[in-house]
């Protein structure tokens, strides 16, 4: 899998994956146009939108409705190294279920691939310029 952040000047980059792009900038007051969520929020909405969709999926199977289904996402820096020290996630379902159907809804919930990525974390390798990977055989 691969996407590609290129500079597009100012604070501006353009995260490209497939036929998708997403914009990424710095608030005006960091020196940027605002043209597009801070990298931060883009982490840190990734982690609600997979929670969501994760929830979402629960609740198709189990017939509850998902009209009105949000995720709504709360951080806080921590610094040494500067990074996000801590997302709190409210998972607003207007509808009533069960005790039993909550708790099972929360563990699907933890289990959600970015969630894990982070609570197992990925290793990060970092190059400059580095060779072309060779393609792998179908």
């Amino acid at each position: 899998m691969k996407l590609t952040a290129t500079f597009h000047g100012g604070t501006r980059y353009d995260i490209v994956s497939g036929q998708h792009r997403i914009i990424t900038d710095q608030a005006a007051e960091d020196g940027g146009q605002d043209a597009g969520m801070g990298p931060v929020e883009l982490f840190v909405g990734s982690v609600a939108s997979c929670v969501a969709y994760f929830v979402g999926q629960f609740c198709g199977r189990h017939g509850i409705s998902r009209d009105g289904l949000t995720v709504e996402a709360e951080w806080t820096m921590a610094e040494v190294p500067h990074r996000v020290g801590r997302i709190d996630l409210g998972i607003h379902l207007p509808h009533r279920i069960s005790a039993e159907q909550k708790e099972r809804l929360l563990k699907v919930a933890h289990g959600c691939t970015v969630h894990q990525s982070l609570a197992v974390p990925a290793g990060v390798a970092i190059e400059l310029n580095p060779h072309p990977r060779a393609e792998k055989p179908l």
